[in-house]
């Protein structure tokens, strides 16, 4: 097994699906990781009817954390972040869970604020598409939470996260798999009401509007974008197959282009929260590669460096 000898920074990412490691060098690119690792996991099938994850998906993140970090000191990394998103943040029994982990591993894992994430994903996008392309406004559907960061500079100026994940409200608006129309569209003015009102204080002049996330990218496949190819999605593709989406049950969606089966499920509130954000936020949205994940390791790897920096000095 290769060592990896030159310095390193890492995030173990420990979402609702997976727990992925990535590991890239200091003076490197998110782009080409020097090591990558993930376990499956299927947090949203572990909640109990109280909100709490269960028995079995404790002891799956328990997993997935001693096999990432493992595999991240077998290869010589030490430096790494143990991130739990909001699949573990949210859930009512979070602090048992962190503290059952620790206990097993020697890992705490760590959570950041809805903002912050938001944040993490901005800086991501601006390093993405660079210094020069103007005012962003970055959205990132997630499994719980929808996170808005918008600005002109390196930082965000504003950021939000809202209760519109695709997971949640899949639950809350969309809990069986025949959907009717009066659900869609309750949902529909629920999404809109909540963005219109956030985005109406972001203070952004004509930005270049980007999406961080697998839910836009698979939409933005669904809609048209070739494999690999998943620049841009626009409101009328999408939302001519928000009722396509309602009149199948997920393990039909599994089998549309760019549906994975692990989301087919919430696919259609994803795509509600998405069509309320497009409608809001001008009509279209380019998709960026990079996400909250990328934008963490970019500031890992900022640390690193004026550390490396201030120690040379």
């Amino acid at each position: 097994m290769r060592r990896i000898e030159e310095p390193a920074v890492g995030v173990l990412d420990v979402g609702s699906f997976s727990a992925r490691l990535v590991v890239v060098p200091v003076d490197g690119s998110p782009r080409e990781p020097v090591l990558n690792h993930q376990t499956r996991l299927r947090l949203d099938r572990e909640l109990d009817g109280r909100g709490r994850l269960t028995d079995r998906g404790v002891a799956a993140v328990t997993a997935a954390v001693a096999a990432g970090m493992s595999t991240a000191y077998r290869h010589g990394v030490r430096g790494v972040y143990p991130l739990a998103t909001s699949s573990i943040r949210d859930a009512a029994n979070s602090a048992e869970v962190v503290q059952h982990v620790a206990g097993e591993t020697g890992v705490e894992l760590r959570f950041l604020s809805g903002p912050a994430e938001a944040g993490l994903a901005y800086l991501a996008a601006r390093r993405w598409y660079g210094a020069d392309a103007g005012p962003l406004l970055v959205l990132d559907i997630g499994g719980g939470t929808v996170e808005l960061a918008a600005g002109c500079g390196q930082q965000a100026s504003f950021a939000r996260s809202l209760p519109l994940g695709a997971r949640s409200m899949t639950r809350d608006w969309l809990p069986t798999e025949r959907v009717s129309k009066r659900q869609v569209k309750a949902l529909r003015t629920h999404a809109l009401d909540i963005v219109t009102t956030t985005l109406g204080a972001a203070d952004v002049v004509d930005p270049r509007v980007v999406g961080c996330s697998k839910v836009l990218q698979q939409l933005a496949r669904l809609s048209g974008a070739r494999p690999g190819k998943c620049r841009e999605l626009r409101l009328d593709d999408l939302r001519a197959w928000i009722p396509r989406l309602a009149a199948l049950p997920p393990s039909k969606r599994a089998e549309l282009p760019g549906i994975s089966r692990s989301r087919a499920h919430q696919a259609l509130a994803g795509a509600i929260v998405a069509e309320a954000l497009l409608t809001v936020s001008g009509g279209k949205v380019a998709i960026c590669p990079w996400s909250t994940r990328d934008g963490l390791l970019l500031t890992l790897q900022d640390k690193a460096k004026a550390a490396a920096g201030t120690q040379a000095a």
